[in-house]
């Protein structure tokens, strides 16, 4: 609904249950002329907060993660809610948030520069912080996509204007107050709940940005780069995936059988790292599908909020609708099971294209949808694995470590795990190929995207 209200527009917008849809709440989203008052406040209070002593800054920011740790069961059913994740995975997302806070209030204090040698004097160099930096978060993973941006770019002198989805955006305005409650000033993190059209395209435009973090679709991903360009404003890109899971005929088939579930059904398949392609070698093609479907059969897809939930629904009707559409059209091996009635729920299907140029082969479906393909060897394995135009995550399955490397160097992807299907630690750089993305999350290399390096020469020549 909308009402005049000066010359804008007010917004309401319905946020909805995934797993009853049923409405939580209803909310009034950021119009332009608040996103230009947000933007200008982050602008105005930026000198003073890259002025706070590095030691400082720090500890704010570990307050702000011990008040996340207070908060986190309450986050956690705030996500379960709004987005439909099982308890388990959102009591995680929370953790995740606190822990990512707390990895970076180190930080202030080891933004080191060098001493170059040079002739005639010294030459230095310093990080220096961007000043605005927005982040607009995708609906997936609302909590920790969200504490990947802010929590580098505040800890590098940053201010921080943020636009969660318009479908989740309830515990990214909890954590905009638990940043308050912290004890960071006012205007330093601010959350606005909007729709992309309006308070992200916003976030492209308005000259005081000064880079973007954006999480989500290639296509949007692709647009926001060009409203960047026409700036030459620094943007970090966490797009769309297609992972490939490889197991080889000398892995442990039962492990990586009983494990392939979870790593493309997690979060109902509404994952860029999923690896929602499984690639098996044919000579243990038959036995890992057996192995496969009970697998499938065994994952828990119950009421989000049973501690028993393995995976819950799908986000949306529309979201529903589309992952249908890829299955409507392949061949459906087996499939899973879900709940019926009211909600988004849609059971782990496994389909087996018969070639690489199949739809659900090629493009990402973003649902619980994997298809398995055979190769022949090391070689096929590899051409399979990078004839996608995604390189962000993947899976290889080998007992034979120098076979698991070479294969490893030869995928096209930004983070690849052998005898697991781990892709995402706080610690360690995060980021994808080809058009997965832009530029690297997480780990300490994060900060570098948040800071201008500054050369300062210092001339020692004797005055006369």
């Amino acid at each position: 609904m909308t009402t005049s209200v000066s010359s804008e527009l007010v917004v309401e917008h319905d946020v909805i249950n995934p797993a009853t849809a049923q409405v939580v709440t209803t909310l009034r989203l950021a119009g332009l002329q608040e996103t230009d008052a947000a933007i200008e406040r982050a602008a105005d209070v930026f000198e003073s907060w890259r002025a706070v002593a590095p030691a400082d800054r720090g500890r704010l920011l570990r307050r702000f993660a011990d008040a996340v740790d207070g908060a986190s069961e309450e986050l956690a059913q705030l996500e379960v809610a709004n987005s439909g994740h099982t308890i388990g995975n959102a009591r995680w997302e929370a953790g995740n948030v606190r822990d990512v806070l707390t990895y970076y209030s180190a930080a202030p204090e080891r933004m080191f520069g060098r001493q170059i040698p040079v002739a005639g004097g010294i030459d230095m160099t310093f990080r220096e912080p961007l000043g605005v930096v927005a982040v607009i978060v995708p609906w997936n993973f609302p909590m920790p996509i969200a504490g990947w941006g802010f929590a580098p770019a505040l800890a590098a002198g940053n201010t921080v204007v943020l636009k969660p989805a318009e479908l989740t955006p309830l515990t990214a305005i909890r954590l905009g107050e638990l940043a308050l409650e912290a004890g960071i000033p006012e205007g330093v993190f601010t959350v606005l709940p909007g729709r992309g059209s309006v308070v992200g395209e916003r976030f492209v435009t308005h000259p005081a940005v000064r880079k973007i973090c954006f999480t989500g679709s290639t296509e949007i991903g692709k647009h926001i780069m060009v409203g960047c360009a026409a700036q030459v404003k620094r943007v970090t890109l966490e797009l769309g995936g297609k992972s490939a899971n490889i197991i080889f005929d000398d892995a442990d088939l039962a492990e990586a059988a009983a494990t392939a579930p979870y790593a493309v059904f997690d979060n109902a398949g509404q994952d860029c790292c999923a690896r929602s392609r499984i690639l098996v070698q044919r000579t243990v093609y038959d036995r890992f599908m057996e192995l496969f479907e009970t697998a499938v059969a065994g994952v828990q897809v119950l009421d989000p909020r049973d501690e028993a939930s393995e995976m819950g629904p799908l986000i949306s009707a529309g979201q529903k609708e589309r992952v249908a559409a890829f299955v409507d059209e392949a061949d459906v091996a087996f499939r899973g099971s879900a709940p019926d009635g009211d909600g988004f729920w849609y059971a782990p299907t496994v389909v087996t294209p018969k070639d690489h140029t199949a739809r659900v082969f090629r493009e990402e479906v973003f649902g619980p949808v994997v298809a398995v393909v055979p190769f022949e060897d090391e070689a096929e394995a590899i051409r399979i694995a990078n004839d996608t135009d995604y390189g962000l995550s993947g899976s290889i399955w080998s007992q034979n470590i120098g076979r698991a490397l070479r294969v490893a160097r030869g995928v096209e992807s930004g983070n690849l795990s052998v005898n697991s299907h781990s892709s995402v630690r706080y610690s360690t750089p995060f980021g994808g190929f080809k058009q997965s993305g832009l530029g690297r999350e997480l780990g300490p290399d994060a900060l570098d995207s948040f800071t201008d390096l500054k050369n300062v020469f210092i001339s020692t020549k004797e005055s006369k």
